[in-house]
């Protein structure tokens, strides 16, 4: 109940969803608040990313496609021109493109890193990747929170199984047809209760006789924040999921408008290239081409950062600052991150689980009566 379904299933209100799938959404911005805003913002985690290595990145991405993208321009505004171009103009014209490249994507990263908060909107971008993987916070859940379910379960066990056996010499005096299943709506309850306890209470450890008892989730916040980090920076926060919020979010003109911005020197402070191409195709072509320009860079942005082994390599970078913040966090802050998956939640599952004890109580009456 508390992983699937993960879509919703029912009739109107009447259904269930998975209590996680549900409140993943809310979770992943728990987990941003507490995190990255505490750090300071994306500006600083971009910093760490090293600003040099992504220039690297896309020069040796754009470079091997340079001429390419530069024909697919040419032929979008002026096919016969391009067409009728000698050859050696149009290799002067790649090799001068390959070297004003490194230059103008420095700036233009150096610019993005000092306008990434306002240009990237991190719980919207968060929210659109949940909507589209709504069984992505599942596979985050279960392997950062696998011990603690595993123990969950069978405590469960054990703690049912008392129970019933508290309740059977009970059923043995008083062979009533209400006691087994009024004794199941109990044992289903309480163990519920129990076990959602056991993970979150108590919040700081506490010295019972001869144990140490803290909630099983917070006495691996060092290990938890590692797994978690690791794989919301896997998942969710990755470099070209980033670089698409920043193309396709609200600010997604703005971010266009710096790219231009520091493309419009390739031709504009060349005087020689400024007044060569506009003889070649005019003021109206020209301002064409830099329009045709500016959305050829959008478009190679894809491509860019469309790189698994890019992507996992800087991966870490972003997990060492959310783990580095977890770790730090309170026992209740650090709770706090996955507790509002159950908490809203938590008397639904205590009392479905009380029906399921009494639903398997009737069953017994019914076998110890008949059968």
């Amino acid at each position: 109940m508390s992983f699937y379904p993960v879509q919703f299933i029912g009739v109107g209100v009447i259904g269930w969803q998975g209590v996680i799938p549900r409140k993943a959404e809310k979770m992943a911005h728990i987990c941003i608040d507490r995190t990255l805003q505490q750090f300071g913002n994306l500006n600083a985690v971009y910093s760490k990313l090293e600003p040099q290595r992504i220039v690297e990145q896309i020069v040796s991405q754009v470079n091997p496609r340079l001429d390419e993208y530069i024909d697919e321009v040419m032929y979008e505004i002026q096919p016969v021109l391009w067409d009728n171009l000698p050859l050696f103009l149009r290799n002067r014209i790649y090799e001068w493109a390959r070297e004003q490249l490194p230059s103008r994507i420095e700036s233009l990263v150096e610019d993005f890193g000092d306008d990434l908060n306002d240009l990237v909107d991190l719980k919207a971008l968060l929210s659109r990747e949940l909507t589209r993987h709504p069984d992505l916070m599942n596979r985050i859940f279960k392997q950062a929170g696998s011990v603690e379910l595993n123990s969950v379960i069978n405590k469960g066990a054990i703690i049912g199984g008392l129970l019933g056996a508290i309740l059977a010499p009970l059923w043995l005096r008083y062979p009533e047809p209400w006691l087994l299943p009024l004794g199941g709506l109990v044992v289903g309850f309480v163990t519920n209760w129990l076990a959602i306890n056991l993970i979150f209470s108590p919040l700081k450890p506490r010295r019972l006789l001869f144990w140490r008892v803290q909630g099983l989730f917070l006495r691996r916040q060092p290990e938890i924040s590692d797994i978690w980090s690791r794989l919301v920076a896997e998942e969710l926060f990755t470099v070209e999921r980033v670089a698409d919020a920043m193309l396709h979010g609200d600010h997604g003109d703005r971010t266009r408008a710096i790219i231009q911005k520091h493309l419009r020197p390739l031709l504009d402070n060349t005087v020689v290239m400024k007044l060569t191409t506009q003889l070649a195709i005019g003021m109206t072509g020209y301002t064409d081409l830099k329009k045709a320009m500016n959305d050829k860079a959008v478009m190679a942005t894809r491509d860019v950062f469309d790189d698994r082994e890019f992507n996992r390599e800087r991966a870490p970078i972003v997990a060492g600052v959310l783990s580095e913040q977890m770790k730090r966090l309170e026992p209740a802050e650090f709770q706090d991150i996955l507790r509002p998956a159950f908490r809203e939640e938590e008397l639904q599952l205590m009392v479905v689980g009380g029906l399921l004890g009494a639903l398997a109580g009737a069953i017994q009456f019914g076998l110890f009566t008949f059968i």
